[in-house]
């Protein structure tokens, strides 16, 4: 199979499974909306994994499935998976790390390999 649709798919089922991880973290506080701006709250924590992975799996769903369209160059192939395992160190980071406003390596290499991976895709298809 694919490399980028596989990613594509693992991305997705990181969308999907953050959003029932919020939903079952809302039944679980009883809130159905908002929660607490503690930095350890798990609600806090579900939303914002879910969010930012929202705000990024779609595009890098686009950018994969395009090249997945035509044989992709090496280099290519291994930064979508790059991107793909960053995206999951984040929302990891985001949901066990110590604390939202601690520094944590995993949300570190997660939020940095998401910005170079999307660049590098993005100017791929300048290129490809």
């Amino acid at each position: 199979m694919n490399v980028a649709i596989v990613c594509t798919a693992l991305l997705g089922l990181l969308l999907f499974g953050l959003g029932l991880n919020v939903s079952m973290q809302r039944r679980q506080n009883r809130r159905s909306v908002g929660h607490d701006a503690s930095p350890v709250d798990p609600l806090h924590r579900a939303v914002r994994a879910h969010a930012n992975t929202a705000e990024y799996a779609p595009f890098f769903a686009v950018l994969f499935l395009w090249y997945a369209t035509k044989p992709a160059p090496t280099w290519i192939v291994a930064i979508i998976v790059l991107a793909t395992v960053a995206r999951f160190a984040l929302a990891g980071a985001l949901l066990f790390g110590p604390s939202l406003n601690r520094p944590n390596p995993a949300r570190f290499f997660g939020a940095l390999f998401t910005y170079i991976c999307g660049l590098a895709l993005a100017a791929g298809l300048l290129v490809t």
